[in-house]
C-alpha cells in the first residue's frame, strides 16, 4: 500500500521559524498590554464657553477738546482820496529828445588821467638813484653804491654773533644767503635768509631787521622798492 502523504510537506521542517515568530508575536502582546494606560475622564475639566455671555469693558471717555475760534482780521484802512479843485493846474513833464544830427558839433571836456604807481621793484644794481643809508648822501650813484655795501657789511660784522655757530657744532667756512628789500619808506622789509643751520637764519634775519632807516631809491623821479642780496661768510674757528 503507497502512502498518499506528500514527502515535501514535512511540517516539523519550518517549526523553529514558527516558533520565533510565535514568541515575538507574544512578546509584543504582553508589552502592548502592560503599558496601556487609562484615564478617569470625570477628573478632567476643559471648561465651557459661553459665547453668548456679554463682555463689559470699562470705557474711557475723552472730551473732545476744540481749539479757539482765531481773532477776527484788523478793520482795513480806509482809503486816503485826495480831492483835487478843478481850477488847479496840472505841470506836465516834457521829455526832450536826445537825438542829434550828424552836422553837430559835441564838446569834450578836458579829461584828467590819473597816474596810478604800484609797489615797482627796480634792482640795486640798475636803479637810477640808490637808496642813501645814512651817511651816504653825498658823492655819485657809484660812489653811494658803494658807500652803502661797505656800511651794511661793517653793520653785520659788529652786530652778528659767530660763536653761535661753534655753538651748533658746526666747523669751516660757514655761508648765509640773505635777501631784502627797502620800500618806498626806506624801511627794511621781507627778510629771507638761508643758511646751514635754522639758528643761524634766525640770527642773520634778526640782524638785517636791525638796519636804520635809509632814503628810498627812487626810478624816473619816483620812490621804488629795491631789492638787495647779502651774502654773508665767516670762517668757525675749531
Amino acid at each position: 500500500m503507497e502512502s498518499k502523504k506528500n514527502p515535501k510537506a514535512n511540517v516539523s521542517r519550518n517549526g523553529s521559524i514558527y516558533f520565533a515568530v510565535g514568541l515575538a508575536l507574544m512578546l509584543f502582546l504582553t508589552n502592548t498590554a502592560i503599558n496601556y494606560k487609562t484615564f478617569d475622564k470625570s477628573l478632567i475639566d476643559i471648561g465651557k464657553l459661553d459665547l453668548e455671555e456679554e463682555l463689559d469693558e470699562e470705557m474711557i471717555l475723552l472730551d473732545q477738546v476744540k481749539p479757539p475760534p482765531p481773532p477776527p482780521p484788523p478793520p482795513a484802512a480806509p482809503e486816503v482820496i485826495d480831492i483835487v479843485e478843478d481850477e488847479e493846474e496840472i505841470e506836465e513833464t516834457v521829455i526832450e529828445s536826445t537825438e542829434t544830427d550828424q552836422e553837430e558839433e559835441i564838446e569834450v571836456e578836458d579829461i584828467v588821467v590819473e597816474e596810478v604807481y604800484e609797489d615797482v621793484e627796480v634792482p640795486f644794481s640798475v636803479i637810477e638813484n640808490v637808496p642813501e643809508y645814512p651817511g651816504c648822501e653825498k658823492g655819485s650813484n657809484s660812489a653811494k653804491r658803494k658807500c652803502m655795501s661797505a656800511k651794511i657789511a661793517k653793520f653785520v660784522q659788529r652786530k652778528f654773533n659767530t660763536d653761535l655757530a661753534g655753538d651748533l657744532g658746526l666747523s669751516g667756512r660757514q655761508r648765509i644767503n640773505v635777501i631784502f628789500k627797502i620800500d618806498k619808506r626806506g624801511n627794511v622789509v621781507g627778510v629771507r635768509s638761508r643758511a646751514p643751520h635754522p639758528r643761524l637764519e634766525k640770527e642773520a634775519a634778526r640782524v638785517i631787521n636791525m638796519l636804520p632807516k635809509m632814503k628810498p631809491g627812487r626810478q624816473r623821479g619816483k620812490a621804488v622798492v629795491v631789492p638787495y642780496s647779502l651774502p654773508i661768510t665767516f670762517q668757525v674757528q675749531d
